[in-house]
């Protein structure tokens, strides 16, 4: 996706089922939970600067988003309600966790299984279509 890729139109915050949804210029919208997002949020304290999985990051099964802060024109904060708000969500990046979050959610369960935790809730925590 080049710096003209799509862009956000819209960002609706549904604070009660704990999701963001977004939809884009190109006309595709995604639906993603603030645990997805959350998990995998794209801050130094996850990603840990270098290329790979990053961090993983557990017991985030009730996190919410407490408000989204504006960037520019290229990106959002997301404040969680765990303290975290490090994490600037581009445009590319929140278009790539929508795009992507099936592949990017099975392999978040599958290194949980791996870690031996067991997820709280029963919810998929992702993308709803």
């Amino acid at each position: 996706m080049s710096e003209t890729g799509p862009f956000p139109i819209s960002l609706k915050l549904r604070r009660r089922s704990r999701r963001l949804e977004v939809s884009f210029s190109d006309g595709k919208t995604f639906d993603l939970s603030a645990e997805y997002l959350r998990v995998h949020s794209p801050s130094a304290e996850v990603q840990r600067h270098a290329a790979g999985e990053g961090v993983l990051v557990v017991g985030k099964e009730r996190v919410n988003i407490e408000r989204i802060e504006p960037v520019g024109r290229y990106a959002v904060r997301l404040v969680f309600d765990d303290g975290h708000d490090t994490g600037l969500y581009t445009w590319p990046i929140l278009y790539r966790l929508g795009s992507k979050y099936r592949a990017n959610w099975q392999r978040y369960l599958e290194r949980l299984r791996e870690a031996g935790h067991q997820r709280a809730a029963a919810e998929d925590g992702g993308e709803r279509q």
